[in-house]
């Protein structure tokens, strides 16, 4: 994914002299071609990254299409502050981009997981959330991103993710991508999860139970009417992510459901659990602790339909 935002960055910033780029002192090399290109327009802000959201506030203020980069929880909540106060209050057009977010960087401990940032932007207002699935939403989230008027958070993973769309998807911000057809539930999966909803949706499909997947790139704005048609028309609606249950895709779906009138489906959220990652395994090996791998999402499911059915 991060290869894929550093060629589209690059490409963007060739048509539109207005983006500039700030990073925390990493991806060095991965942003070569930018920095030689664009010389001008490129600022290594080093280990100081709430300045350097205070500086992309400025840059903002001044005309400037700013771009800050750097890994997940660094630009978060390191700077939460400055985000909500010099971005998010002033309204400025700032693109936050998170690399390695959720359990992307399990192997190098706590410090560098996080399953909490969507919850603490989803509370500010005019932030906008887009979690990218794979290099081509990376790409088409960074264009949609850069055409906005608000802040967005754009929250990407870190390498080899698989793709999952063959091609570049139309990305429209607050709009989900259906991506395969069914009857009976629908799974609504965010971020770098959405591979693995989609072998949870096929083995679904496969043992009788046909399933709906939306790839819901967006976690704000949610898109409602897609919720309701979901909520409507299907007896399980399920959320997937990798992101805690408290403050993420799952807990705005949660609360969009019980603001509205009674619908026909039930809710089932699967995330991480509100606790501390302790250790630093591999992603796959945090995934499957937290019964965020295709095996334990899909007993997941089968259980609770199961038991809905029984009611």
């Amino acid at each position: 994914m991060r290869n894929a935002f550093a060629q589209e960055l690059t490409r963007l910033a060739a048509r539109d002299d207005r983006v500039v780029l700030l990073m925390g002192d990493i991806g060095n090399r991965l942003f070569n071609e930018f920095r030689d290109r664009f010389p001008s327009r490129f600022f290594n802000c080093g280990v100081a990254e709430a300045n350097m959201m205070s500086v992309a506030a400025g840059l903002a203020m001044a005309g400037l299409r700013p771009v800050v980069y750097t890994i997940t929880p660094f630009v978060t909540a390191r700077c939460l502050e400055q985000i909500r106060v010099d971005v998010c209050y002033h309204r400025q057009p700032v693109v936050i981009v998170g690399v390695g977010a959720g359990l992307s960087y399990a192997n190098l401990g706590p410090t560098h997981h996080s399953c909490d940032d969507i919850g603490f932007l989803r509370m500010l207002p005019h932030m906008q959330i887009v979690c990218a699935a794979d290099a081509h939403e990376t790409a088409a989230g960074l264009e949609a991103a850069l055409q906005q008027n608000d802040p967005v958070y754009l929250r990407i993973g870190k390498k080899g993710e698989p793709l999952v769309h063959a091609e570049r998807p139309k990305l429209i911000i607050g709009q989900g991508i259906p991506l395969q057809a069914g009857e009976q539930i629908t799974i609504l999966a965010t971020g770098n999860m959405l591979p693995i909803a989609q072998e949870a949706a096929s083995r679904l499909a496969a043992s009788g139970l046909s399933t709906q997947l939306v790839s819901l790139h967006t976690v704000k704005p949610l898109d409602t009417a897609l919720l309701r048609t979901c909520f409507e028309e299907k007896s399980l609606v399920v959320t997937v992510e990798e992101h805690s249950l408290i403050g993420g895709l799952g807990a705005a779906v949660a609360e969009w459901l019980a603001d509205g009138p009674p619908q026909r489906a039930r809710l089932l959220r699967i995330g991480t659990p509100d606790a501390f990652l302790h250790g630093a395994p591999s992603q796959t090996a945090a995934r499957a602790a937290w019964g965020l791998d295709a095996e334990s999402v899909v007993s997941r499911i089968t259980d609770f339909h199961q038991q809905s059915c029984n009611r």
